[in-house]
């Protein structure tokens, strides 16, 4: 998700661990080394993750978390509800634990396939054809089919034919999405009620953003990272069933509730979130977030050398690169315009260019050159 994701939180620990990211470190007493000082992981706007999980060890339930990070929200219910789920492309689609395919009553037991390109068919795994299914093909069994390299997945999988491959495509239910969505954006050992708090995160967020055309949602961190029946835990499904159908919700409708790992102790307006030029919203400004410092990346520093600045930044100035200029910050002190100082040309840029060029955890981040 635009968000933040369980193996960004994973990656946040190991970063942590090694100090900087292995490819970009140099001894901090390098001739013209540049250190780089920074606050959070991920882009600032909505929940904080971890300060999620600090406010849940102190006491607080989800919905006065909820409350917290989205200003002026109530939380609601909402009609249970559909979504699909783009998890892959492919030639072929193998799969088993499905009674029916195609109109056709097959064996839960046996391996099938669907196949094709502008049409789809049913196949056996030697490729004799059983069923013609048209432009898309659906296998759904009573626990969910498992896909072959993929999974086990609730609801139905649908195959779409694009005219070169198939879409592999998980019909489900909302709960069951959520289900899938919640262990791998948070840790499933967290807090009951920071789990809770993330489960009617996902669920607004997923129901919010549903886009149109052949699914609704990606598999990974373009809407949320899903894995479907297989990554699901006990103490997750237990938060979505604790929750089941509550959303977030702001002038009667469902709240587009972006979500992050480290906040660095305040969150960010999302007009300045996402690289800056997006519209103001009642709901996601920016707020306080000093418990978040229990994160391991709420203060973070990387270490570059000259070279290697100069290479990540090429082509943003001209000549020798000689600093980095603040010009615009946020509601927290993200970075939304910087100059980047060359001795014969500069150009104006976003905290996001920044960020992604340099491969830094956020925008919140100030520059030093040796």
């Amino acid at each position: 998700m635009i968000g933040r994701t369980r193996h960004l939180l994973a990656c946040a620990l190991a970063l942590a661990l090694l100090g900087v990211p292995a490819s970009a470190a140099v001894p901090a007493e390098a001739e013209g080394a540049w250190k780089i000082r920074g606050k959070g992981f991920g882009h600032g706007v909505g929940l904080s993750q971890y300060g999620t999980e600090s406010r849940a060890r102190n006491g607080r339930n989800f919905r006065q978390i909820l409350r917290h990070y989205y200003t002026g929200v109530r939380i609601g219910n909402v009609k249970a509800r559909q979504v699909r789920v783009l998890l892959d492309t492919r030639r072929r689609i193998r799969f088993r634990r499905a009674k029916h395919a195609c109109g056709r009553r097959i064996n839960p037991d046996r391996r099938f396939v669907l196949a094709g390109r502008s049409r789809v068919r049913l196949e056996r795994p030697n490729g004799k054809v059983l069923r013609r299914c048209g432009r898309k093909g659906r296998a759904t069994g009573p626990g969910g089919v498992r896909i072959a390299g993929l999974g086990r997945y609730r609801g139905a999988l649908q195959a779409r034919a694009t005219g070169s491959t198939l879409m592999v495509i998980n019909g489900v239910g909302i709960e069951g999405y959520v289900k899938g969505v919640v262990p791998n954006e948070m840790p499933s050992s967290w807090q009951r009620h920071a789990l809770r708090a993330q489960a009617v995160a996902a669920r607004s967020f997923g129901l919010a953003t549903s886009r149109s055309g052949a699914f609704d949602h990606y598999a990974d961190t373009r809407s949320q990272v899903y894995g479907g029946r297989s990554s699901e835990t006990k103490s997750t499904n237990r938060a979505v069933n604790k929750t089941r159908r509550k959303v977030i919700r702001h002038n009667g409708k469902i709240a587009v509730a972006y979500y992050h790992s480290t906040s660095g102790g305040r969150t960010e307006n999302v007009e300045h979130g996402f690289g800056g030029g997006g519209s103001p919203s009642p709901y996601l400004k920016s707020v306080n977030d000093n418990p978040d410092r229990i994160s391991p990346v709420h203060r973070w520093r990387v270490t570059y050398s000259n070279p290697q600045m100069r290479s990540r930044l090429s082509g943003l100035f001209q000549g020798n690169l000689r600093r980095i200029r603040v010009l615009k910050t946020g509601a927290s002190p993200r970075i939304v315009r910087a100059r980047v100082v060359g001795s014969e040309g500069s150009s104006v840029v976003s905290g996001e260019t920044l960020r992604l060029r340099l491969g830094l955890r956020s925008s919140w981040a100030r520059f030093e050159r040796n």
